[in-house]
């Protein structure tokens, strides 16, 4: 490869596209950890209860007549850096 394309040496690969690499001696190790901490922070879930299943299963959606209205930039940027990182 070195002889067909042009190449330089950027040191150990330690991020790409998000992912936290890790090179040892037993293999290479993938995690998403720090974009998950991103994610949290930019959106403000640091601080939040954890739970296993978000919400119950079983009880139907209404609408919220009261509620204020959402704001649909900010669920389309949460929705789409949910779907990066599951992809």
């Amino acid at each position: 490869m070195h002889k067909k394309f042009k190449k330089s040496s950027m040191g150990e690969l330690t991020f790409f596209l998000g992912l936290q690499v890790k090179q040892k001696e037993d293999g290479i190790f993938i995690s998403q950890d720090k974009y998950v901490t991103e994610i949290l922070k930019k959106f403000g879930f640091t601080d939040v209860k954890t739970a296993s299943t978000p919400m119950e299963t079983q009880n139907h959606l209404l609408k919220d007549e009261d509620s204020e209205e959402v704001d649909a930039h900010l669920y389309r940027s949460m929705i789409g850096s949910l779907m990066y990182l599951t992809s």
